[in-house]
């Protein structure tokens, strides 16, 4: 059996361990455009459990993050709606990048560069644990899904979109 990878550590795990949140470290190999769906995969997850971090941005060009069912997209109309926006849009990749501080691909809602506000899927909220990127591209972590309400003051949402 393959010995597990230690990844260094991203502000996103320094941000975990800062505030004491217990996690499990997940990695695998990165393909660009492999998404959530492609590491469910690859670590025999179910892709219902892995949480994208989207950064997104509002009719002001305020950038949010969406965290999403890595098999769901957003319905940007009932997010708008929702959050009293006029619209929502993803974010292009490289402004994406200078909100957070990480990469596309690698973009987890702990330790952005930028404090956005966070906008949870509210199904995410029911499952015992979720894995989400831990600031790198190929590295989840595995933590409870209450740890994105009480770290970064996610608000539940109702905007996915089976894909």
């Amino acid at each position: 059996m393959a010995k597990p990878q230690r990844v260094s550590e991203t502000p996103a795990a320094a941000f975990l361990k800062a505030h004491g949140v217990h996690y499990t470290e997940h990695v695998y190999e990165y393909v660009e455009h492999g998404g959530a769906q492609h590491g469910a995969e690859v670590l025999g997850l179910d892709p219902y459990t892995v949480v994208k971090t989207l950064v997104m941005q509002d009719e002001r060009r305020s950038p949010l993050i969406v965290l999403m069912h890595g098999n769901r997209t957003v319905s940007t109309k009932n997010l708008a709606r929702q959050i009293g926006a006029k619209s929502v849009e993803p974010c292009t990749p490289e402004t994406a990048n200078r909100h957070s501080g990480y990469l596309v691909g690698g973009t987890s809602p702990f330790g952005t560069r930028k404090k956005m506000p966070v906008h949870i899927e509210r199904s995410i909220l029911e499952l015992p644990r979720i894995y989400i990127n831990g600031g790198r591209r190929g590295y989840l972590v595995g933590i409870a899904p209450e740890a994105c309400v009480r770290l970064l003051d996610a608000k539940p949402v109702d905007c996915a979109l089976v894909t």
